[in-house]
């Protein structure tokens, strides 16, 4: 696709907040990228947020502290951002808008990419398969991440959902396949900025990590392209390199609350909780661009992090993004507030491709019963809690009590880890094997005969078997 040379306006019409206004322009779109050139030799960089017969609106990323009407000339780029791709983003630190912020040189490639993204023809698309394995036992026992799938984490502020995120980005493997993590941090503040390197920083040995960082107090525009830029060097890896990426997104809320301040300065008409109607499709254009391609041996797997305002799943950001994803991990404030990390809550959160990336060769044969049995497991033992609550626990039978001391073995000893404790497949399940081992082994009705007498602990398993 050919590119407009740049076209130079001289003198803005007016300036409101981070937005210009320009004049007698001709030719120019939405998304194209643009240069403020002042006379003091002061260069700022913008991008076209609305454009109505011959006037422009522009958002300036650097802001519009000292800009006036005069003395200051556009240009307009002629086409949206591109950015170069290559493997030279990997081990690199970078603004949301492509800007070194690691002391290193700019990022060069030999090809330039909108950050838009290409479309890919759904007939092209692959079944996800295989597993990427986090080291985290809750995700990677009872929902697996499969590569391809687009599985998002549901939080409410003051929840670890940052240091979980960066725990999965430091320690996610594939078995004996090119990999890499790009991390894409939205709207964090400099504390949980910081948190995040040191966290990342172990997989500095490895030189596959991308790391595009926007804190609370960078220009929201850079919030926006953030994701995409991310995506546009993991598309890159993917499907031109053969590599398979995990694309980590962290505050997606903070993404969507800048796409509504946005759409408020260009004076669009709200919809649901003053978000945009086109919310959806925004959201989308950011999460299909996962998946993988038929004939094509990479793939793009993402991790959307989102806080949930007010601990309302029917928010307009988690409501639209569950739609679109498939699945969700939901971390529960009652087991932060009892010191379980991470806070994962078993039967709020599932992994819809589960199926095609654990069990058989991919993890262990045994995986899918253990998950289905530990669900079913902790579902029953939350209603002999409700239960104990109303009779009280001396009233419950031996077999109900049993049930209450399985819930306690479970968080301590499966979900319970630390923040850089990283375990392998084998280890999870082990743990969700001596979980189980609460309770006798006729209690486990979900596992197969083959499955007890292999990993049930001690003589018991074999001895008693499945119910029935």
């Amino acid at each position: 696709m050919s590119v407009r040379a740049p076209v130079e306006y001289a003198g803005l019409t007016s300036i409101k907040g981070p937005l210009v206004c320009v004049e007698g322009v001709g030719g120019v779109g939405w998304d194209e990228v643009a240069e403020i050139r002042l006379d003091s030799g002061d260069v700022r960089h913008g991008v076209v947020l609305e454009v109505a017969g011959d006037l422009a609106v522009v958002q300036v990323f650097e802001g519009t502290r000292g800009l006036g009407l005069e003395g200051a000339r556009v240009a307009f780029g002629g086409g949206p951002m591109r950015i170069p791709v290559g493997e030279a983003w990997l081990g690199r630190v970078c603004s949301g808008r492509g800007e070194p912020l690691d002391g290193g040189p700019p990022v060069l490639g030999t090809e330039l990419r909108e950050i838009g993204g290409r479309p890919v023809n759904p007939a092209a698309r692959a079944t996800p398969r295989d597993p990427i394995l986090t080291g985290v036992s809750a995700i990677d026992g009872l929902a697996t991440l499969v590569r391809g799938q687009k599985l998002p984490i549901f939080s409410v502020g003051g929840l670890p959902h940052l240091e979980l995120a960066a725990q999965v980005a430091a320690q996610a493997t594939v078995r004996d396949e090119p990999f890499a993590v790009v991390f894409a941090a939205m709207g964090v503040t400099n504390a949980d900025a910081s948190m995040m390197r040191d966290r990342l920083e172990l997989r500095e040995p490895s030189d596959d990590l991308v790391l595009v960082l926007n804190t609370a107090d960078d220009p929201l525009v850079e919030r926006i392209t953030a994701p995409r830029l991310a995506l546009t060097v993991a598309e890159h890896l993917a499907f031109d390199l053969d590599r398979h990426v995990l694309v980590v997104m962290a505050d997606m809320t903070s993404y969507c609350e800048a796409v509504r301040e946005i759409s408020s300065s260009r004076g669009e008409i709200p919809s649901r909780r003053g978000y945009p109607g086109y919310l959806y499709s925004d959201l989308a254009s950011i999460y299909e661009r996962a998946g993988r391609i038929q004939g094509l041996a990479g793939s793009v797997t993402q991790v959307p992090v989102l806080t949930m305002p007010g601990e309302d799943i029917t928010h307009p950001v988690p409501d639209l993004t569950g739609y679109i994803t498939e699945g969700q991990i939901v971390l529960a404030h009652d087991l932060h507030v009892r010191g379980v990390y991470p806070p994962f809550d078993p039967l709020r959160s599932l992994s819809r491709l589960m199926r095609l990336g654990a069990g058989g060769s991919r993890t262990r044969p045994d995986h899918l019963e253990l998950a289905a049995q530990l669900y079913a497991l902790v579902a029953q033992a939350r209603r002999v809690a409700d239960l104990a609550e109303v009779v009280g626990a001396d009233a419950l039978s031996e077999s109900e009590a049993r049930y209450l001391t399985l819930v306690d073995a479970f968080e301590a000893d499966f979900v319970e880890q630390g923040v850089d404790e990283a375990r392998t497949i084998e280890e999870t399940l082990d743990r969700g094997w001596g979980v189980a081992a609460t309770l006798p082994a006729r209690e486990l009705t979900m596992v197969s005969e083959a499955a007890l007498r292999e990993h049930y602990p001690g003589e018991r398993g074999r001895d008693e078997g499945p119910a029935g």
